[in-house]
């Protein structure tokens, strides 16, 4: 075996486990991770902000499947970071981040980016934070990363080398081992729910996130048992909007309890059932609930559930519909009707055109425009808030937010992580005005790598969710509205394309323009666009 500096050694690690693309920022501390990078093959994304790369790391860990990989620097490196950090964990996201140490940090005092303890900070926004101590740990913490990123809840993790343990020479890392199976529903259990949804006269599937590489299957199961279907944000695109009992991602509607509570069974695959995805604390339903995850947490988060399945959900989807193969079930037929469905969903269709002027308008108008197989990073902007309950998906993950932890600046850096990971696949970011500005400087990185990039900016110049929260809770609004710069102008300094359509025809033909430019393009849209 070679022996090279330890920071080298990780670099050929990683490529050797299939890692191609590394975002990150150098610095004194963390060179020594730089010394293998171009030797090893990777490509360096050179973020203009910790938070930028890590932003860049879960939308390309979105895009694609693949880990999110991260090289930040000691103690401010780290914190800059924690925020993607945190956004990926609430969301699943697998990012592995690699940051340098202090070998010594209790008998010396008032070092360069000293921290009290960079273990345990960044342990309180990933699954788990730990210190490697000699080469072998490394190795083996890694490897520990990848593997756990196939075989359970991916969530980010990090891994911190002391200095010294970069500089120090290492024989290279050993081969990995096959690879265990993902987690599958017992026998009892498949039977189990085969057997409820064969006698259920109206099944009610719930798909989440967890169910984005389980399409076929989930849409088989809902079509074969006359399932009518409900699908969290996260989950929009498993189950194709063109089923007609596809309620859609309406669920956090108040009066999706109405419909839900019409259900005789339900069973919810791949979802927490979380704050973020009812806005309520009672999912609503009367019959009995079947929760199917890979993890136990999210089993038990709900209440009132009769029965929990620990499964991966394409392996409990194939499962099932072997099971019905098997023994040669015939389904009764459902006694959901189409007109209930779509009646339900003009209504709350409805109901977003009135509380959000403008957006209906304005997401059909992009959705006419963008290929089927555009792929979507949003902010948290009302524009984005509206658009994800009514604009249809045809295919999951391809619509990305940052659901749980809700970030604010996460649009332009995760498109930016997305469009490297996706190549000529049409991306789009879509931000607002304000959560713009905490990331507008990774555009220059957008700029640098000529990156064919729509960046929808919707402007209403104000904090407009939160101004609308305050009236609600009778609190008068206050520091809501914002001077903003010039956002046009902005774009060009930094060298992109910038446009401000003036009606919704215009912005279909600069949206469609865009999407053909060699680098990016800002389209700067107000309320007065859509008139």
């Amino acid at each position: 075996m070679s022996t090279k500096p330890l920071g080298a050694q990780i670099s050929h690690m990683l490529k050797d486990r299939g890692v191609e693309v590394i975002f990150g920022i150098p610095g004194v501390h963390n060179q020594e991770m730089y010394r293998g990078i171009e030797e090893a093959g990777l490509t360096h994304v050179l973020a203009r902000h910790e938070q930028g790369a890590g932003f860049m790391a879960d939308g390309y860990a979105r895009a694609t499947g693949m880990p999110g990989l991260c090289y930040v620097i000691t103690g401010p490196g780290l914190c800059n970071i924690m925020t993607p950090m945190g956004q990926a964990y609430s969301d699943s996201v697998p990012m592995l981040v690699l940051s340098s140490c202090l070998a010594e940090t209790e008998a010396r005092k008032g070092q360069l980016h000293q921290m009290r303890d960079q273990e345990a900070a960044g342990a309180s926004v990933c699954d788990w934070s730990v210190t490697a101590r000699t080469a072998d740990a490394a190795y083996h913490l890694i490897d520990r990363a990848l593997t756990e990123f196939e075989v359970k809840r991916p969530r980010p993790k990090h891994i911190t080398v002391p200095i010294p343990l970069l500089e120090g020479n290492a024989p290279s890392a050993p081969t990995i081992g096959e690879i265990a199976d993902l987690p599958m529903a017992s026998e009892h259990d498949v039977a189990m729910v085969a057997d409820a949804l064969a006698e259920a006269k109206r099944p009610l599937l719930i798909v989440g996130g967890g169910c984005t590489e389980a399409e076929f299957g989930a849409r088989q199961l809902a079509e074969k048992c006359g399932c009518a279907v409900f699908c969290t944000y996260a989950g929009r695109g498993v189950v194709s909007e063109e089923n007609p009992l596809h309620y859609g991602s309406f669920l956090a509607r108040p009066s999706s309890v109405v419909e839900i509570a019409k259900a005789d069974l339900v069973l919810a695959v791949g979802t927490e059932l979380s704050e973020v995805d009812l806005w309520r604390d009672e999912l609503g339903h009367q019959a009995s609930l079947i929760r199917v995850d890979i993890d136990t947490e999210s089993l038990t988060s709900a209440r009132n559930t009769e029965k929990m399945v620990l499964s991966d959900a394409g392996c409990f989807f194939d499962a099932v519909l072997a099971r019905f193969e098997q023994d040669g079930v015939e389904l009764t037929s459902t006694d959901w009707t189409e007109d209930e469905v779509q009646a339900a969903k003009r209504k709350w269709r409805g109901e977003i055109t009135v509380e959000r002027p403008g957006i209906t308008e304005l997401a059909d108008a992009m959705r006419a425009v963008l290929p089927e197989d555009t792929m979507i990073f949003s902010d948290m902007t009302q524009f984005a808030y509206g658009a994800k309950e009514i604009y249809p998906m045809d295919r999951s993950a391809h619509w990305h937010h940052p659901y749980g932890f809700g970030t604010l600046g996460y649009a332009l850096p995760a498109a930016i992580g997305g469009k490297i990971g996706v190549g000529d696949q049409p991306v789009v970011a879509i931000a607002g005005d304000y959560g713009f500005q905490y990331t507008h400087q990774e555009l220059m990185v957008a700029v640098e790598l000529e990156l064919s990039l729509p960046i929808i900016l919707w402007d209403n110049g104000k904090l407009g969710e939160i101004e609308d929260s305050m009236v609600r809770a009778q609190i008068a609004p206050n520091a809501v509205i914002q001077k903003n710069p010039d956002f046009v102008k902005l774009a060009e300094a930094y060298g992109a394309a910038s446009t401000a359509p003036k009606s919704l025809e215009e912005f279909q033909t600069e949206l469609a323009k865009a999407l053909s430019a060699q680098g990016p393009t800002l389209i700067h849209v107000t309320p007065e666009t859509v008139g």
